[in-house]
């Protein structure tokens, strides 16, 4: 799960744990880990395919997978880095690693289907997409301060 064939160089998304994520463990839940994903793989679109993507570009999820190797518990900020693992005529894969000040907290994988926005169906992932996704669009790949989620201590 840690191929990085296709790196986003420079790309990191930051989430700082708040208490209602923490189970009576104190640990982050496990299925907040899917929100803070989520959360990654969007700004990471935003900001190499620019603010308006889903109006060019849309994709389903069809497989999310995570692998702990540690916990994440209150006030941690997660650093979250996708890349590109695979490229498919339709789908293509993802990578994101997970990590607390340099520890390693898992790595998660998904297989993403490039649709028609109006049926759904597969199609060819665009070139631009190719393109800004492996990191050859320009763009240095750094992440805006993470909107209403400041990682600051």
């Amino acid at each position: 799960m840690t191929d990085d064939l296709h790196e986003a160089p420079g790309f990191t998304h930051r989430i700082r744990v708040r208490y209602s994520e923490c189970d009576m463990q104190g640990v982050v839940f496990n299925a907040n880990y899917f929100v803070y994903l989520d959360d990654a793989l969007d700004q990471w679109f935003h900001r190499r395919l620019g603010a308006e993507y889903l109006g060019r570009f849309e994709y389903m999820v069809k497989k999310a997978a995570m692998e702990w190797s540690a916990p994440a518990r209150l006030h941690d900020v997660i650093e979250l880095r996708p890349r590109v693992t695979r490229w498919g005529r339709t789908s293509f894969d993802i990578g994101v690693s997970l990590s607390i000040d340099g520890r390693p907290v898992g790595e998660a994988e998904f297989v993403m289907i490039s649709v028609d926005p109006g049926t759904h169906r597969p199609v060819p992932v665009p070139d631009e997409v190719r393109r800004a996704l492996d990191g050859r669009a320009g763009s240095d790949g750094a992440a805006p301060a993470d909107q209403g989620r400041s990682p600051s201590r």
